[in-house]
Order: C-alpha cells, then structure tokens, then sequence
C-alpha cells in the first residue's frame, strides 16, 4: 500500500459488525423489503450472488444495499457500483440520495468502460497511455482496420478477404472472451480459416497503430484496464482499496473480461455482491457468458446465494408459464417466481394457418384492445428476429395501426453525425488519423491517395494546419476553409463543445447539403447534437461520453410529426429485456424459429433460446398471447407444416388457454 514503509508491520483494526453500530439507521429497512431483499441488503462483508428473478426488485434491492452501508458508516467513496448504462447507476444514486441524504453523491458508479475510462486516464501512464488518449467508436474503429488492410496489400489478394466491419467483430470476440484470433476464427469464423496468417498480422498492425497514435477502441478501455492492473501492483492495490464495496448489476450479462476485472478489482478483499438472473443471460451474441453467473461462487470461494422470487410485474397465470418454460433448462439456479397478483387471465396460444393470418390476429386483436381502454403503447409485439415481423408491420400498416419498430442505426452511427465529430476529434488529437482521414475525403478533389499524403505530412509537422494551406489543384480551396476553421477553433479561447460545434456546423452545411438528399432532417440531428453539448464544458468529456454512451435514435425518428403520440411496439425480445408492458404478443413460437434452428448444433445455444423465452413471456403483467402459423412457406420445399416451440412441451396444459383461428362466416367443427 502507497504511505506504509516496506520493513514496518500491520495491524488490522476490524471494523465493527453492522448490528454493533451506535448511530441508529435513518431506514427502517425491515419495513421497506420483502424478506428475501432484507436478507440480501444486510450483507455487508464478503462475496454474495443474488438471483434477482424477472420483475422481483432487483434494482430497490440494490439502492438499499448502498444506502444501508452507507448507514452503517462506510464511506461512500469506498462504493463502487458497475451497471450496464450510465442512466442505471445514475438512477440509482439518485434514489440512494432520497434515502439518506447527499452523502450518496461520493459513491463510484457508472458502466465497466466508464469506470475505465476514468482509471485509464487516471493510472495510464504506466502503461502507455496518456490522460488525453482518444476513444474510437466503432466506425472510426472500422476505418482504421481498412486503412491498414490496405496499407498491408490485403485488399489486393484476389481473394474474398473479410469486410472491415467483420474483421473488427473478430478482434472484439478475442477481447471480451479472452480467446486467441485463432481460436474465434475456427469457432465462429470457419470460412475465413485460410487467412488466419493475415489476420493475425492486421490485427497486430490495429494494435501498434493505436498504440502509437493514442488511441483505444471501445474494447481496448477494457483490455487496457486489465493490463494496467496486471502490470502495475501499486495501482492494483492502490485502486481495490478504494473500492472496498463493490456491486455489480446484470452480472448474467457480463463476459470473461469483465468477471476478469471484478476479480482484480478485487483483489484486496472479497465484498462483491453480484446481482443477476441466470434465466435471463441471452447476450452470448455479445460475447456475454452464462458461466459467469454460474461460476460466481468458484471465482469468489465463500459466497453466500440469495434469492429474490417475489414478482412485483406479473399476474400468478403468466409466472406460472414462465416458470414451467425455465424449469426445463439443464442448469440453473432453482427458484420459483411467486406474486400476490393471483387472479388474471391464462397466457392464449393461437393457432393459425399461415403468417398472413398470424399477422391479421394481432392487428384484430389490437385494434379490440384499443377499444377496451389498453393504450397502443402499452402493447408490444415480440420476436426472435427482425424478419420475422415484415408481414405485419404491412398488415399493421393496413389497419392504421402506427407502431415504432425498435432497431436501425444509432444516432452517433449515422455518417453525418460523425462527419461533425470527425472535426472535433482532430482538434482535441491531432494524432487521430481515422477522424483526419474522414473530414480529408469530404473535401471535394480529395480521394484516398492525396488523403494519405495530406495525413503523413500532417503527422510530421509541429503546424499541421498549414499542411491544408499549402495544397493545389480543386482541392486547394477546401483544404484552406478547413484549415482556417480549425485553426479559428484552436485559437478561439473557448473550450465549449456547443460553441465549437457551432463553428463546425457553419463550415460543414454546404458540404451537409451536397452530400445528401435528405439533409434537412440531418441539420434536425446537428442541432440536436448542439443542444447536448450545451451540458458539457469541456471537449474531452463531451467526447468520452458519445464514445462510451451514446444516444440511440435520431432526433427525426424521435420527433417526426407526422406520427401518433401513441405507438404500438414491435421490438426483438433482445431489445426488450428489462422492459414491461400490459400486454405482449409473441408471434412465429414455432420450431425451427423460435429457438432458431441455428442452435439445435449446440446444447449450449438452445438453453440460450429457452431463456429468450422466458424473458418474453416474463415482459407481461396481464396477458400474453403466443401465436404460431401452422403451415411456414420453405425456399426449397414450399409450404411446410410445422409445429409449436419445443419449449412449449412440458408446459402443462392447464397453465394456457389454445385459440384456433377461423375465417368469419366459415363452418368449423370444435370436436
């Protein structure tokens, strides 16, 4: 430890047990928890797994535990709690405070990579890394592969080298599983087997360049942290005694980089609590790992397992289903989900012939609901893939039924968003090649080869703005209005990002305008981006914060007026995890579909599969319905009959009601 001379020795002065504290507690937790939640509040030292089920407390669970240690008298710098989005652990320090006051405001939180971030710019340096280091996003991250696939005379082989998109998913398995190139290649990559040799060299080139220039990919905040505490003791020890709580929410979601660092971060103590559902760890695609959640206990010998079964969301029918769905997973925690909501409706699976009356069902049905006082978004339609819903968002559309469809592009990923970003990168790192490369090839004139040059010289010079000035031919002119606004921000005095987004902005319009047909939604989208920075003073974080928590729609998908307030939902399960509403439709629970045939080659994907399942079936608090269509059109074989989810066998009649659909005015026989 930092302060303590080698020869001298240590006395440990224990700090007194919870129950022995003078100062009475300013919650009565008792009377604020359910059993099961007091039991995992009141842990204080030591490792503990809770098993939060579906709707069961989690998130009160967890404010409450912080508060309480804070109660207890820990100082609440020593708490650190790791959630999957910023907004989550702002949230929940925002209720801590509510309960105990503003001493809640020193407690660490915030996701792995922000936590990074932080450490990273903090204790870097013995790695490398200086404070001002670059994060690349995913695209800039992409850019820079191609550059060196092209430097490296890959894109020259004759050959069907992977995409650029495609080789930065692979270095991105290897981070976050902790696996060799070679061995995510022959796993998930197969086709790509004979350029293993290239690969390899390109992905050691990715790593130089970025550590040579500054810059670390979204990944890399990640590896780079697990580096710095493998290799610098005094900041291992430094850093997990800071921490000396620490929490870590959706643990089921985590992967083996991140159990990684929970270790290491803890590396002086033991006082973890991991809260998570292993039912509900559907993010393998991700790079998450169900073993993290089951190997809790292994990684953290002692730890002491709490349940959380009480459902706060559910009607008794739907948790019945849900648990007779889990209860067939080959490994699991055991629990029961159980909810004082005993009446309600049984789930509905609903037969049809093919799609199209699958997809006239739900609009039927919905539009019957509207009608019964259950408000459009308190609907959601649910599917295993984005395909699976083409056929009714035509009949929705049909019916004038206006629905929101959850996916596309990220507002940070959309070309004219980092267009602008491009710009501020550069100024904050000049080192940045990737954001040179892309504000370079806006300039009319400017194609690959002058883009490369104009960045070498770039590099080389201690004035690299008059590096722009000093070109010729049509690209002259551009070159000059670029450097001019960049030399005009650098020299400005201001360091608000709102400010020099505006600057930007009044440079890159006409640019905005040739480019693109539809760019007076774009410009809707750069103001917006200006009306965020107005939170930020200062570039830096304003970046690290896009890099690390970016927004998810464009202001035009948001804001556009000609739609209702009120939107019915149709979301893949993936994107509603964590979510609820009234209802829920879950449409083509048919096999082969759902669980995808892709998994019936690895036990290990079909249990995933049954646990999209349960995490579908548990978004309801009212109804449910399951619909199936009965005859599945097949490319090679035309129309096919097919059969109900596997999943749905050993659920017990009784648990759901079967619906047969018919045409109106048709003769049909019940027997």
């Amino acid at each position: 430890m930092e302060g303590i001379r080698p020869e001298s020795k240590v006395y440990v002065l224990k700090r007194p047990s919870g129950e022995n504290f003078a100062k009475p507690l300013s919650v009565n937790y008792a009377q604020e928890l359910n059993p099961q939640q007091l039991a995992a509040v009141e842990v204080v030292d030591g490792p503990a797994l809770v098993i939060a089920g579906a709707g069961s407390g989690k998130t009160r669970t967890l404010v409450y535990r912080v508060a309480r240690l804070i109660d207890l008298g820990v100082d609440p710098r020593s708490i650190l709690l790791l959630t999957f989005t910023r907004k989550s652990a702002q949230e929940m320090l925002g209720r801590v405070g509510l309960l105990i006051g503003s001493r809640s405001d020193q407690v660490a939180g915030g996701t792995f990579h922000s936590v990074a971030n932080a450490l990273l710019r903090r204790y870097g340096r013995t790695i490398g890394l200086e404070p001002g280091f670059t994060i690349l996003d995913r695209g800039d991250a992409d850019d820079l592969i191609h550059l060196l696939r092209a430097q490296l005379g890959f894109n020259e082989t004759g050959r069907r080298f992977p995409r650029k998109r495609t080789i930065a998913e692979m270095f991105s398995k290897c981070a976050n599983t902790l696996q060799d190139l070679e061995d995510v290649l022959l796993d998930q990559y197969a086709h790509f087997g004979e350029y293993l040799g290239e690969l390899t060299r390109l992905q050691e080139a990715y790593d130089t360049a970025k550590r040579e220039r500054q810059l670390v990919d979204y990944d890399d905040l990640l590896v780079r942290l697990q580096e710095l505490l493998a290799l610098d003791e005094q900041a291992r020890q430094v850093i997990s005694q800071t921490y000396r709580y620490i929490l870590v929410d959706e643990y089921q979601d985590t992967n083996r980089l991140q159990a990684n660092l929970v270790r290491k971060l803890a590396a002086t103590h033991d006082n973890v609590m991991a809260v998570g559902d292993d039912a509900q760890s559907i993010y393998a695609f991700r790079g998450a790992t169900f073993r993290n959640i089951m190997e809790f206990p292994t990684l953290f010998p002692g730890t002491r397992i709490l349940k959380l079964e009480e459902n706060y969301r559910s009607t008794q029918p739907i948790l019945q289903l849900a648990n007779a769905i889990i209860k067939g997973a080959s490994e699991k925690y055991d629990k029961v989900l159980f909810t004082r909501k005993l009446d309600g409706a049984l789930p509905i699976l609903v037969q049809a012939v093919g799609e199209n009356l699958q997809s006239r069902f739900i609009a039927q049905k919905i539009l019957e609901l509207r009608e019964e006082g259950v408000p459009l978004n308190e609907i959601v339609v649910l599917f295993r893939s984005s395909f699976h819903a083409f056929d009714l968002e035509i009949e929705l559309s049909r019916c004038d039924l206006p629905f929101v469809k959850r996916g596309g592009f990220k507002f940070i990923e959309t070309s004219h968003i980092k267009d602008l970003m491009a710009h501020l990168r550069v100024l904050h790192n000049p080192l940045d090649i990737i954001s040179w490369n892309r504000v370079l090839l806006l300039i009319e004139g400017v194609g690959q080869k002058r883009a490369r040059d104009l960045i070498s010289g770039i590099q080389k010079s201690e004035q690299p703005f008059d590096v722009l000035r000093n070109g010729s031919g049509r690209s002259s002119h551009g070159l000059r209005a670029l450097a001019n606004v960049l030399d005009s921000l650098a020299h400005s005095g201001t360091h608000l990002p709102s400010t020099q987004i505006a600057e930007v902005l009044e440079y890159y319009l006409p640019i905005l305008k040739d480019q693109y047909d539809d760019y007076p939604k774009r410009i809707r989208d750069l103001e917006h981006l200006t009306v965020m920075a107005e939170r930020y003073g200062d570039l830096e974080e304003f970046l690290a914060d896009l890099a690390l928590e970016p927004p998810n729609e464009s202001v035009a998908d948001v804001e556009a007026p000609d739609r209702d307030d009120e939107r019915l939902i149709l979301s893949t399960i993936h994107s509603a995890k964590g979510l609820e509403w009234r209802c829920v439709f879950l449409i083509w629970l048919v096999d082969g579909r759902f669980p995808s045939s892709y998994s019936f080659v690895s036990q290990g994907e079909l249990e995933e599969e049954r646990r999209l399942l349960y995490v579908a079936v548990t978004r309801a608090k009212q109804q449910v319905f399951l619909t199936y269509p009965i005859s599945v059109y097949d490319r090679a074989t035309g129309s096919v009959l097919s059969k109900p989810s596997r999943f749905l066998d050993d659920v017990p009649s009784s648990l759901m009601e079967n619906w047969n659909l018919v045409e109106e005015g048709e003769s049909y026989d019940w027997d």
